[in-house]
């Protein structure tokens, strides 16, 4: 089964119906309370330092090629988007242009092409609450991730966690908020409803609103977040499975694959920070106070050891180099147990490879490509918890474990699979010992996909950027 939930025709018209509805009520609404201004400079003369502080998130402009450091991954997700370009996040100010050039989004030359749906779109910009806020979730989630390119303009920003429309927020108050209904719904389904949180967890909800785990359902692709049963790693593994739900085939192994997103929010929370009421905003965006003795938060979201006295040192009787040592020890640990992890999954996904080639059935390979499916969920889960080394490194640990007994199980079946079809020698891996080798190993045309990217770039994100511009200058108006 895949990420479509089908429902009967006569509560599909009633679906239409209410939705229709509900996107006339909340466009209404909107014009009753007033556009959301999706432009983060709207704001500077409001509230100056914090959009300063904002706009030094453009210092973190070195792109990281994750791929490059780790060429095993480009075979962990073989025939999905990732295994074309993994860049490490870099800051706020650079999350619109990363998602445009990034090569998984494609080269679409219209609204209906491109491999990627219009929610990929969304934890990049305030303009996709605006979109929402206008024309109702449907009108923003159907269709391709071009169809609505040149009404996502500006990076992520005031208006993605804060009320910008409200009274308190233009006094110079915080004035926090939920910028996405889906976002509202996964609180909900956990039983902490944004309005009735304390303001410490509404602090870590409104990041938790991005860095987090979710997928794409229904028939326009839609975000939701996997928390009906919970937030943990087992919680979150049962909610797919009894869902039959798969984000892609692996391109060698076959098994039905899950991507984890970027579960930040799920770690924190089961980590020695979350349990101990240390929101995000303490360690990444801590208060400043300046000459005149005002205090404002800092909004440079960045590494706490280069605010350290300000984050770390508000809680911790260690130094600063003693701190950096704990650290660095723990990221040494993670990423010993993610290579362990990597290894076996890897080896796992050729063995099954030689074993449909051997003549494998679908039901000889049933649990196999099932132990395959949940081992990679975990070492995912793990890694792309950004920063869960400072967060939960325990957490880390713990399922990067789980990761590897998962698939040392399903190679011990391979093993005994490939000797049933007369197969005893080991499985010999093509080279993957680079980035470059790992695509060509997958048969990856590479020239082109960089090719059709360059193009795009010139010609259709221009005409994006020009048609934003237009709609733009009717703001202030």
């Amino acid at each position: 089964m895949n990420k479509l939930h089908w429902i009967p025709k006569s509560a599909a018209a009633l679906a239409i119906v209410a939705t229709s509805l509900m996107s006339v009520t909340s466009f209404a609404a909107s014009e009753q309370k007033g556009l959301i201004d999706p432009r983060n400079e709207a704001y500077e003369q409001q509230h100056p330092d914090q959009y300063h502080s904002w706009k030094a998130t453009s210092e973190s402009e070195h792109i990281e090629d994750a791929l490059a450091e780790d060429p095993n991954m480009v075979i962990l997700w073989a025939g999905y988007g990732f295994a074309k370009d993994y860049n490490k996040a870099r800051g706020h100010f650079y999350a619109l242009d990363d998602v445009r050039q990034t090569l998984r989004t494609g080269a679409p030359q219209d609204e209906n092409s491109g491999p990627m749906p219009m929610a990929c779109w969304s934890c990049k910009s305030p303009d996709v609450g605006r979109v929402i806020d206008e024309r109702g979730e449907d009108g923003y989630f159907k269709g391709k991730w071009a169809r609505l390119g040149n009404q996502i303009a500006n990076p992520i920003g005031c208006a993605d966690c804060h009320d910008t429309r409200s009274e308190a927020f233009k006094n110079g108050e915080p004035a926090l908020a939920l910028a996405k209904p889906y976002v509202e719904r996964a609180f909900k389904a956990i039983d902490k409803p944004f309005e009735q949180q304390s303001r410490l967890d509404q602090q870590a909800s409104v990041c938790g609103q991005c860095h987090v785990e979710y997928y794409f359902t229904g028939p326009n692709k839609s975000v939701k977040f996997p928390w009906d049963k919970g937030t943990t790693v087992d919680d979150m593994e049962e909610y797919y499975d009894a869902l039959g739900f798969k984000d892609w085939t692996h391109k060698v192994s076959k098994a039905p694959m899950l991507k984890a997103q970027h579960p930040g929010y799920e770690t924190w929370r089961d980590g020695i920070h979350g349990k101990n009421k240390v929101a995000c905003v303490d360690c990444h965006m801590p208060k400043v106070t300046k000459e005149d003795g005002t205090v404002y938060t800092d909004h440079k979201v960045g590494n706490p050891f280069d605010r350290f006295e300000d984050t770390c040192a508000n809680c911790h009787t260690q130094s600063k180099q003693q701190l950096r040592d704990i650290v660095s020890t723990r990221k040494a640990q993670v990423l010993n147990m993610k290579l362990t992890a990597e290894k076996q999954i890897v080896a796992a996904h050729f063995e099954a490879g030689e074993a449909w080639k051997a003549g494998a059935t679908e039901e000889e390979m049933k649990d196999i490509l099932q132990d395959i499916r949940h081992a990679q969920w975990r070492w995912d889960y793990a890694i792309a918890s950004h920063g869960v080394h400072m967060h939960a490194p325990e957490v880390a640990l713990e399922v990067l474990g789980t990761a590897v007994d998962r698939a040392a199980d399903a190679r011990t079946k391979i093993v005994r699979l490939l000797a049933k079809k007369g197969i005893t020698d080991p499985i010999k891996l093509p080279d993957i010992s680079t980035k470059a080798a790992a695509q060509k190993a997958l048969g990856m045309d590479m020239d082109k996909m960089n090719s059709d990217k360059e193009n795009f770039l010139k010609t259709v994100v221009p005409e994006w950027d020009k048609a934003a511009e237009k709609r733009e200058a009717s703001y202030d108006k």
